[in-house]
């Protein structure tokens, strides 16, 4: 009776394979490699967080909407015996797998080196404070903590953005005008303070 069921059970466990063909981890994985180094975004629902859904043709259910192609953790259109969705939760909802937030817009900086004369041009997100841009600069300067940040002669708050430190984004103004924002960049100065800060 029942004890033969649940041996039956144990021993069907020991069947699933947790091996797969190159061909099976291809059609899961082919979507999310051909996304590689892209924003995603649009294949989530903004408000739910989760994949995007749809009614599906076929079955007339809602279903997980990836034109892509399916990938990894997302069900099969119709019940399969084969598919397995014991893996807890699904990756796009596992915190461990975030590597951090889109930037709502970029900006792109000069840093003006006094000491040098050198110049750098960087892109930077407009949520990031001026200690995140200095990290962004650290590659053309370890230093870069030795100096005093300004804009326009005005000390900047390494705390505060560039919006906050009153350096204005006006790549719209640009826009408007029908102006390359590439032609002016913000200038950011740095003065040698005299002592050898290193991160």
């Amino acid at each position: 009776g029942s004890a033969g069921r649940s041996a039956a059970r144990g021993g069907m466990e020991k069947f699933q394979s947790r091996y797969f063909t190159p061909r099976e981890v291809s059609a899961h994985a082919r979507p999310i490699l051909e996304a590689a180094g892209k924003d995603i975004s649009h294949w989530f629902n903004p408000k739910t967080r989760d994949i995007q859904t749809h009614v599906d043709p076929l079955t007339g259910c809602v279903k997980y909407y990836t034109p892509q192609g399916r990938f990894i953790h997302i069900p099969p259109q119709l019940p399969r015996s084969d598919w397995a969705n014991d893996f807890g939760l699904p990756w796009w909802k596992d915190s461990k797998y975030e590597v951090g937030i889109l930037a709502s817009k970029t900006r792109h900086i000069r840093i003006v080196n006094t000491l040098t004369s050198q110049e750098h041009v960087l892109e930077v997100c407009a949520e990031e404070s001026m200690w995140d841009i200095l990290r962004r600069y650290l590659p053309y300067n370890a230093h870069a903590a030795s100096y005093t940040w300004k804009y326009e002669g005005t000390n900047l708050d390494m705390d505060k953005t560039l919006e906050q430190n009153k350096i204005p984004d006006e790549d719209e103004e640009f826009y408007h005008l029908n102006l390359d924002s590439d032609l002016y960049m913000p200038g950011i100065l740095l003065y040698f303070n005299d002592d050898l800060t290193e991160f």
